[in-house]
């Protein structure tokens, strides 16, 4: 339902609570009146932006994983998880980085007042209350952004509004584009388009051809990984002996990243099958070859969302983000300052490494981004039109259907 339906089954003193976020002037016990106010002040552009900028960081990150989730209806245990996860801890990562560069910081010192009497008053703390979850829910409620459901099991599931959710997604984009660093083109750049797809049929290939002998735990052996890579149209190097690596796939562990997302892919969609000691085509793998012509760009990028959203919860919407601020050439620094506040980093990858490494490389190695080298302006990003028609096509098909 979009907004003006939702404040028609809202209960007038929520109304009245929205009215006053809003400063709405009108009669607060009229409901219509209420719903028209409302509408027509929401309705203004700079509104949104006034509330939007308000946020802090913490917020903007909830309201973040709300407008990218394809789901009509949040459950309180839902929403409380997801405004656990948008505490990033940022006080003790700078406590943490101020300690690791030997710098002391100053210890926050409770302010003392003389009372009446000449003695002291209880020392007041510099550090504003924390939300709780539920605070933090009912504020999304006062600003209209959240409606509780109409009856029956679905009265305690929470609702956005659907035209509410564009214009809030408008309104974060005018904002981040402000930082963005626009670029010439570069005198060469990289565009892996469709070689994903055709590995992946020189690695079915690999299978077909050759016996491929495992290991205990599944793994292919290094002279039968490095012998695929050579086949490859993208190089990768091992990964380093000892290097820690976890969270990105079954097989992430022991191949590099791209062989991996195919390995992991091939055999899930059992185009390959793990048997005993051994790696073999299966009768689908078989079918895969004999279709030359068949796209698997769509399929892969599905796949990779799936594989890599644990990890990286709001991966959806920083690949959106991304399509969005990135359509011409723009500098990578501006475009990674602007969306890491969004990105959490996930044990050894920091927020750095997890967007350049498992968004910006992913997203070049699936054919949606081109990555160059600027002389004055360093690294530069753009998206391809297949990068643009597959995400836009995949946002259109996951709003009627969330990711499984």
């Amino acid at each position: 339902m979009n907004l003006a339906e939702m404040l028609g089954y809202a209960d007038i003193q929520q109304l009245s609570r929205i009215a006053n976020e809003y400063r709405c002037e009108c009669n607060g016990n009229s409901k219509n009146e209420l719903i028209q106010t409302i509408l027509s002040t929401v309705s203004r552009k700079e509104m949104i932006d006034e509330q939007i900028g308000r946020m802090g960081m913490e917020d903007l990150r909830f309201l973040n994983s709300l407008l990218f989730d394809s789901r009509s209806s949040f459950s309180m245990e839902d929403l409380t998880a997801r405004i656990q996860q948008s505490k990033f801890g940022e006080e003790q990562a700078q406590n943490d980085t101020a300690a690791s560069q030997g710098r002391a910081q100053a210890p926050r010192t409770a302010v003392k007042e003389k009372g009446p009497s000449g003695g002291r008053k209880q020392a007041k703390s510099a550090k504003p209350k924390e939300l709780t979850p539920r605070d933090v829910i009912v504020k999304f409620k006062h600003q209209g952004w959240l409606f509780n459901g109409l009856a029956g099991p679905n009265r305690y599931m929470f609702h956005v509004p659907s035209d509410l959710k564009a214009r809030l997604r408008d309104t974060l984009e005018r904002r981040m584009s402000v930082t963005i660093v626009p670029s010439d083109e570069p005198h060469a750049y990289r565009d892996e388009q469709g070689l994903l797809a055709e590995d992946l049929v020189h690695l079915l290939r690999y299978v077909e051809r050759y016996e491929v002998p495992t290991a205990a735990d599944g793994s292919m052996y290094k002279r039968n990984v490095q012998q695929i890579l050579d086949h490859l149209g993208v190089r990768e190097a091992l990964p380093a002996k000892g290097e820690w690596r976890f969270g990105y796939g079954r097989k992430f562990h022991v191949y590099p990243n791209r062989l991996s997302l195919l390995y992991d892919y091939a055999v899930d969609s059992r185009l390959l099958k793990e048997e005993p000691e051994r790696l073999t085509l299966s009768a689908a793998g078989q079918d895969r070859l004999a279709q030359e012509q068949t796209d698997d760009t769509m399929k892969l990028f599905k796949y990779w969302l799936k594989l890599y959203r644990t990890p990286i919860p709001n991966l959806l919407s920083i690949v959106h983000w991304v399509d969005s601020l990135a359509r011409q050439w723009v500098t990578a620094e501006s475009l990674q300052r602007t969306l890491l506040p969004y990105i959490k980093p996930f044990y050894y990858d920091t927020a750095e490494s997890v967007f350049a490494q498992r968004v910006i490389a992913m997203m070049l190695h699936l054919g949606f981004v081109r990555v160059g080298e600027h002389e004055q302006q360093g690294t530069v990003i753009r998206m391809t039109k297949l990068g643009t028609a597959v995400i836009g096509e995949f946002m259109k098909e996951s709003s009627a259907r969330p990711l499984r």
